[in-house]
């Protein structure tokens, strides 16, 4: 006789909403910086104002014009803060005129992309090695490059003998 087939197999994390380390998907706050290129990555129980702004806070400078999506966790960021509106379909926006579009979240959507391709190849990583992965993917983008003097202090660093 006609034999039902097999339910297609889940593939990824399908929930819907914003993660949370209690619900098993840790959420990962990032900054990058537009001249310097040098990117902050923490993993974050929740990402609640309070987190996002402790995060801001901590890896920018006073004077450091911030440049977000239409989350309103960013309310009231205590930076000078620009936002562009996904749900209104934009993605980049020339604020002053000038047919360059400045304010726009492209510079951290190019990292979560970055992020994500690290991550495939482990296939499902341990909340408690999430910040150690985390770390290891944040260093490779800052040092761009291995050079003598880098070498140098590694294995200084990591000589066992006098």
């Amino acid at each position: 006789m006609f034999e039902r087939p097999e339910p297609a197999r889940q593939r990824g994390n399908k929930r819907r909403g914003r993660g949370t380390a209690d619900n098993g998907r840790p959420p990962v706050l990032g900054t990058i910086g537009r001249s310097s290129r040098q990117v902050r990555l923490r993993v974050a129980a929740d990402v609640r104002k309070a987190t996002l702004h402790r995060h801001v806070l901590q890896f920018t400078l006073p004077s450091t014009q911030v440049m977000t999506d239409e989350n309103d966790s960013y309310n009231d960021l205590p930076r000078r803060h620009t936002r562009v509106s996904h749900m209104a379909k934009e993605w980049a926006r020339d604020d002053d005129g000038d047919s360059v579009r400045e304010v726009h979240t492209n510079s951290a959507e190019g990292m979560w992309t970055g992020l994500r391709a690290f991550l495939r190849p482990f296939r499902g990583i341990s909340q408690s090695f999430l910040a150690g992965y985390i770390a290891i993917y944040e260093f490779a983008v800052n040092l761009k490059r291995v050079s003598p003097p880098f070498i140098g202090q590694l294995v200084n660093f990591h000589y066992l003998y006098p």
